[in-house]
């Protein structure tokens, strides 16, 4: 309506896509019956449009004057009667054309037009509104015959308003690029636009009268149309529904995002609902493409946070069903060489794929699974093999993923195996499988099911790794402990050593412990426990030289204090290069030495002398020894803890101990007594507590202490070394100061003899007699001060002779020609072993003949002294 029509006729039809409400029956609410007799419902398009009317008489004056005429113009029916219009609504200006137009009409001639008028001014003196209306005029006569008209009149601004809304609503209707539809109150479709015809073919015209259930599968077009319903009854509008279905002519599922709203007319009441709708199906595909990612996103994630905290190959393999299943399959199993889990350097894996598998894993989301997605079931533990045409054989053989066929009328529906490789090695299977009603696996599911078996793999081949050397290192740290139970010389003696984590089954980095019993001469023994800080090979190797450097300072029969002075330097020079030899120059540089280069190191040294019963030990930041005497309750000795080794700059004090005859000691490593949930004070308490019963036999009483302990223990290696005091009788002991003369050599020789007579030890009474008298001679040429004997019979016969001399016997070669320069070679021949040591007051030498057994008896000195010419 762009223009003001000259005729009525020139009105537009309202069928042409501008259908009023009565014409369209939406809403009507009356029976079907004969359309002439149908009322309009309040609301109609005429009182949108609120036309009016009043007819003139012959005189140009009203004589009519409708309800709606005093709604418009705001004049009562009593005053406007017998009004002039032309002179009540026609602006001064223009009423003499006014005049002429009146006359025309009375004249009988029709007239359409577009008139403006003011409204009169009201009573109380407001001036009226300017307005323009659309006018028509119909000649008519009175029942006289007299000519006269009837005027109906439109507000032409609401003509006009209803012209734009038309205009906007069929641009947005006919021109959207969203499917538009309008449904009646019936759920039919009123009106359809293009878009909604390319989709679902047609024209527009074509989809009117349809429901939702000749475009929608049933299940979802009732649930579409209980939607619609709800719409009309409530007014609530609904954005963004999900409709799934499919469009004429193609058989792939198509998704569409729907908006709902309630359309009402004019005056408000509701004609219908709008339909929006707008295909989502490439949009769901994207999500889902980028909703997959994110999934295989985290489940990576995931899988890099919980695979590989155990170095356990079982465990690891567990590790990984546990991030897959069910976040990424139904079913899971992990098979691997059993060469592999054998220990073997290299997995055994034959051309053909068919070697030996074992299962180590094994998930189900789903009740009543088969072990395997397609082959015969295989439980957790078993060894078996693929056959050499089967995918999984194909797919250990060429390194690939490959789809296993699922078995007919089997749970599974899809399965991969994918070879598990690691740095270009393939060390086991790992199969996937999904069962009926999940999704099958995809490319993208096969991509992230060879990175999880890839990064499985890694850490599975690094357990293998570290149980090779955690294996290699156990078998160095066993051959460097003492073998069996060790013997020593007025002790009863028993040991235990425990790996880390031996008592729950997992497997552990091998640690520094270690303990000794080193024999030395006069009966006497040392007891050495340590523990090199740290775990691994490298600490099992510094174990390995501090033992070695032990038993050569042992052997040099040091004081304990300097026992632990000289480890202190060795240690120091064990994280350079060049270890052991490095203790030389770490001796000589500044004590401010860097401890990142050197392996630190706790150690007590103890020795344990027989005759005495005195034990003299040294601590070089070690846990305190724990002695139990018979009828009283066990005590830690207060034995000064000293700087660990390595550390250097402190030196070591010593402390000495009588111990009684049955009185037990301890000496053991912090494995035993300290763990992450038990503190060292509780740990100390319940070991000191542990030793309620030092008579029992000494295997027992380790056993009790370990099993006490056991809640304590987990992380930590164990050393554990329990020794029984059992001095050496006095009988056994045979003891004579001599005088500083050349008479003391026939004596001692004749003290020698009769002790030996007294033992029954005739057999030794030549030899000793010669060897004494070599030792005595000796002290009174090269000693000083007085001399004394000592005879000692137990497992061996040591002889001792002291003296205050600080010269060291040293032995050499004597020429043919010499008359002396032989003793000590003579010693050599004779003893079983010999050597000096020095005391507090001098030193010591001594020798050491092994007690007869009825078949190799003592070398006859005739023949020993013939030997040396």
């Amino acid at each position: 309506m762009s223009e003001i029509p000259a005729k009525a006729t020139e009105f537009e039809d309202p069928s042409d896509g501008a259908r009023t409400a009565p014409e369209a029956g939406l809403g009507t609410g009356v029976p079907a019956g004969d359309p002439m007799w149908q009322s309009s419902p309040p609301g109609s398009m005429y009182d949108y449009i609120k036309v009016a009317s009043f007819s003139i008489g012959p005189d140009g004056l009203v004589e009519q004057w409708s309800l709606r005429a005093e709604q418009v113009f705001g004049i009562p029916a009593e005053r406007a009667l017998g009004m002039d219009p032309i002179e009540t609504f026609i602006h001064p200006d223009r009423r003499e054309r006014g005049q002429r137009k009146m006359a025309e009409i009375l004249d009988g001639r029709e007239w359409t037009g577009v008139v403006p008028f003011r409204l009169p001014d009201t009573p109380d003196g407001t001036r009226g509104t300017d307005g323009l209306a659309e006018v028509y005029v119909m000649p008519t006569r009175t029942e006289e015959g007299a000519k006269a008209a009837v005027c109906i009149v439109v507000d032409v601004r609401v003509l006009r308003t209803i012209e734009t809304d038309l205009a906007a609503s069929q641009a947005i209707f006919g021109q959207s690029p969203f499917g538009f539809l309008l449904i009646d109150t019936d759920l039919k479709v009123r009106r359809a636009n293009q878009r909604f015809a390319s989709i679902f073919g047609g024209t527009p015209d074509d989809h009117r009268g349809k429901g939702v259930h000749d475009y929608l599968p049933r299940a979802e077009a009732d649930r579409v149309s209980a939607t619609l319903r709800r719409v009309l009854e409530t007014g609530d509008s609904i954005t963004d529904m999900h409709v799934t279905g499919y469009v004429p002519g193609s058989e792939e599922r198509r998704h569409w995002s729907i908006n709902l709203y309630r359309v009402h007319s004019g005056s408000g009441r509701p004609i219908g609902v709008a339909w929006l709708g707008t295909d989502i199906t490439s949009r769901r595909a994207a999500a889902r493409e980028a909703a997959a990612a994110r999934r295989n996103l985290a489940l990576l994630n995931e899988a890099g946070a919980r695979i590989g905290n155990s170095l356990d190959l079982e465990t690891t393999a567990r590790e990984l069903l546990d991030v897959v299943v069910p976040g990424f399959c139904d079913l899971a199993t992990v098979d691997l060489y059993q060469g592999l889990l054998a220990g073997d350097e290299t997995p055994p894996g034959l051309a053909d794929g068919s070697a030996e598998l074992r299962r180590v894993a094994y998930a189900s989301a789903v009740s009543d699974a088969p072990f395997d997605g397609a082959d015969t079931p295989v439980t957790v533990g078993a060894v078996h093999h693929y056959s050499f045409n089967s995918p999984c054989a194909d797919a250990l053989r060429t390194a690939r993923p490959r789809a296993v066929p699922a078995e007919d009328g089997g749970l599974v529906q899809s399965t991969l195996a994918v070879p598990m490789v690691a740095h270009d090695t393939v060390v086991g299977l790992v199969q996937f499988s999904r069962t009926k009603g999940s999704e099958p696996f995809g490319d993208r599911d096969r991509d992230l099911a060879v990175e999880l078996a890839a990064r499985a793999a890694v850490c599975i081949d690094n357990a293998r790794l570290y149980r090779r050397e955690h294996e290699r290192a156990l078998i160095l740290q066993r051959s460097l402990l003492p073998p069996g139970d060790p013997v020593a010389s007025g002790l009863d003696i028993a040991c235990r050593y425990l790996p880390g984590n031996a008592s729950t089954g997992r497997p552990s980095e091998v640690g520094g412990d270690w303990f000794d019993v080193i024999e030395l001469p006069g009966h006497r023994t040392a007891l050495v426990v340590g523990d090199v800080m740290g775990r691994g090979l490298r600490a099992a190797v510094a174990m390995g030289e501090l033992r070695t450097a032990v038993r050569t300072l042992a052997l040099l029969d040091l004081e304990p204090a300097e026992v632990l002075s000289q480890l202190d330097e060795i240690a120091r020079g064990l994280g350079a290069p060049g270890g052991v030899q490095q203790a030389t120059r770490a001796a000589r540089r500044p004590r401010e030495a860097d401890l990142s280069e050197v392996y630190l190191a706790t150690c007590v040294y103890a020795v344990y002398d027989s005759v005495t019963r005195r034990c003299t030990f040294a601590n070089a930041g070690h846990l305190p020894p724990v002695l139990v005497e018979p009828g009283e309750a066990a005590l830690m000795l207060d034995v000064p803890p000293g700087m660990p080794l390595g550390v250097g700059g402190e030196p070591f004090e010593e402390v000495e101990v009588e111990l009684p005859e049955g009185a037990l000691l301890a000496l053991y490593t912090d494995g035993l007594v300290e763990s992450r949930d038990h503190p060292l004070d509780e740990g100390l308490q319940a070991f000191v507590g542990a030793l309620t019963d030092p008579a029992r036999p000494l295997e027992d009483v380790c056993d009790h202490v370990l099993n006490t302990l056991d809640t304590h223990h987990g992380e930590d290696d164990i050393a554990l070394l329990m020794a029984r005091v059992q001095g050496l009788p006095a009988e056994s002991v045979g003891d004579w100061t001599l005088p500083r003369e050349p008479r003391s050599v026939g004596r001692a020789r004749e003290y020698a003899r009769g002790q030996l007579l007294s033992w029954d030890m005739e057999p030794l009474v030549d030899t000793a007699e010669l060897l004494v008298s070599e030792l005595v001679t000796n002290a009174l040429r090269y000693g000083e001060g007085e001399i004394r004997l000592r005879l000692l019979l137990d497992r061996t016969l040591v002889c001792e002779v002291w003296d205050s001399g600080l010269v060291q016997p040293r032995r050499r070669r004597a020429r043919d020609t010499d008359e002396g320069g032989r003793g000590l070679q003579l010693v050599g021949l004779l003893s079983a072993a010999w050597g000096s040591r020095r005391t507090p007051r001098g030193k010591t030498v001594w020798f050491e003949l092994p007690l007869p057994d009825g078949e190799n008896g003592p070398v006859d000195p005739a023949e020993a002294l013939l030997s040396l010419f």
